[in-house]
């Protein structure tokens, strides 16, 4: 019961969802506008009340009766996919790619700009207070190195040349 609890609380299950309740009441909007205006005006071409009476071929069955064939009704069914499948690419579809390719190029110019107020690293923090206690106590404050710089005096090790001094 616990995992039935889980997967029903889950925020894509929640989101399908609601996908299906809102998909079933625009479904019922469309079907509405397709029997009430669509249909008429096409059933007036075709001379019928509607596209549903629209378009019917009668073919002889095996029993010597009459079966009907609803070409009409057929794209009345055509035509409610058709607008319904616009509607929610044109109202959904294109916003969402739309704003997927706005935040795509916000992110990348983020990543291209360089950060104008980084904070200082640690080692930076602690130079700057080595260097500011240096003068405060008359020396002067140096360029870089620390302890472990040898004098300039000191003579050249075996290490390359003019870069380690013993």
């Amino acid at each position: 019961m616990k995992g039935f609890k889980e997967f029903l609380l889950r925020g894509n299950v929640i989101d399908l969802a609601v996908a299906v309740v809102i998909g079933a009441a625009f479904t019922a909007i469309v079907t509405a506008i397709v029997n009430s205006l669509i249909n008429p005006l096409i059933g007036a071409v075709f001379n019928a009340s509607s596209l549903d009476k629209a378009l019917i071929v009668d073919i002889p069955t095996v029993s010597g009766g009459n079966a009907q064939i609803l070409f009409g009704a057929i794209i009345g069914a055509a035509l409610n996919f058709l607008i319904v499948a616009a509607v929610v690419y044109f109202a959904l579809v294109v916003p969402v790619n739309h704003l997927k390719k706005v935040a795509f190029e916000r992110v990348k110019n983020d990543e291209q700009q360089t950060p104008q107020d980084v904070p200082p690293t640690d080692v930076e923090v602690l130079l700057e207070i080595r260097d500011l206690l240096r003068t405060q106590n008359g020396g002067t404050p140096s360029t870089g190195g620390g302890a472990h710089v040898a004098p300039s005096t000191a003579p050249e090790g075996p290490g390359i040349a003019g870069s380690t001094k013993l």
